[in-house]
């Protein structure tokens, strides 16, 4: 396996393989490969040596051909070949007549003046083709995986120290709780903080300043002011939503999923569970459910219980047009704050 970091340091060292492949679903990944073979020649001999296929338009053989070619100027030749459906169980749809042969038989013997890098955007490749097996054998692989949740945080300390900042940790779990693992999103949003605070420390009050906020960060929000008796401000963030076009029964299922979180949260830390353990049993980001450890300190577990029946009520109601559905919120959360 390569990662981008090692690919850069073959393109310094001048040490790249004959072959390369790029698999997984991670744009962000493939994007940065792709653009590290890119950027690996000298002044002037790009334009001359660098091509690019699609296997669903062009003929493989086609890139074959262009990758035995001799470069022109410069010492190699970089091919690219992308979209190699080929490679997975999924039906192939390209518009080419391909002649895979001629690919597999340039996989055994590659020219040592080329760089072919095939491209493979998807989730898994068919491991019982033949060729699939040649190439993961004689290919250097970049995996291109959705990162977890410890990978994605790492990537993200690693690119804040290259713009010479420094991130406090709960700056780095709320900017990943607010984004996810989606790298092409957190460097985007890297970059504007560091265009905003220069040189200098990343907070959680900067992120929080700087970075959009998501409808589960509201909710969040709405739950913690009743948990701590911010009624009036609970109820003033309900109306924002309702503003905002969210239809009450969705603010109800979201209030009612944040809840069982910390219904959960407070079953597994009573089983003596850590907060990664509890984060991972209930899919949740370690930020979330570091947060709903706290909110559930604040809950009884009869109330938790209670509760979840209560949310089940009110989606009947809702449903049955029982009640006016703004009304059964606006009860729903004077109800759950004199149960604190």
């Amino acid at each position: 396996m390569v990662t981008i970091d090692a690919l850069k340091k073959q393109i310094k060292q001048r040490s790249l393989s004959p072959l390369y492949l790029i698999a997984g679903t991670e744009q962000h990944i493939i994007n940065e490969a792709l653009q590290a073979f890119s950027s690996s020649f000298e002044e002037g001999e790009k334009d001359f040596n660098y091509s690019v296929y699609d296997y669903q338009e062009s003929p493989i053989q086609t890139a074959v051909e262009d990758a035995e070619t001799m470069p022109f100027i410069g010492e190699r030749r970089i091919v690219i070949l992308k979209n190699a459906v080929f490679l997975t169980g999924a039906k192939d749809k390209s518009k080419a007549d391909h002649n895979l042969a001629s690919f597999e038989a340039y996989i055994k013997e590659p020219v040592d003046y080329t760089v072919f890098v095939i491209v493979a955007p998807y989730e898994k490749l068919d491991e019982r083709k033949k060729i699939v097996k040649l190439l993961k054998k004689e290919a250097q692989v970049i995996p291109a995986a959705p990162l977890s949740h410890d990978e994605a945080r790492k990537w993200l300390m690693e690119r804040t120290r290259d713009l010479s900042l420094k991130m406090e940790d709960e700056a780095a779990e709320l900017l990943l709780a607010r984004l996810g693992a989606n790298l092409a999103s957190l460097r985007s949003e890297i970059e504007k903080i560091s265009l905003y605070t220069g040189e200098g420390t990343v907070t959680k009050e900067t992120v929080e300043k700087l970075v959009p906020k998501t409808l589960d960060d509201d909710i969040f929000a709405l739950v913690d002011d009743v948990v701590k008796g911010r009624n009036e401000q609970a109820l003033r963030t309900m109306y924002d939503l309702l503003k905002q076009n969210y239809e009450p029964i969705q603010i109800l299922a979201l209030i009612s999923r944040q809840f069982r979180i910390i219904f959960g949260v407070k079953e597994l830390s009573k089983k003596g569970y850590g907060e990664k353990q509890i984060a991972s049993a209930l899919k949740v980001h370690p930020y979330a459910a570091k947060l709903a450890g706290r909110q559930a300190s604040r809950f009884s577990e009869k109330s938790l219980k209670w509760m979840i029946d209560r949310f089940a009520e009110c989606d009947y109601e809702m449903k049955t047009g029982k009640m006016d559905k703004v009304l059964i919120l606006e009860l729903l959360i004077v109800q759950i704050a004199s149960l604190r």
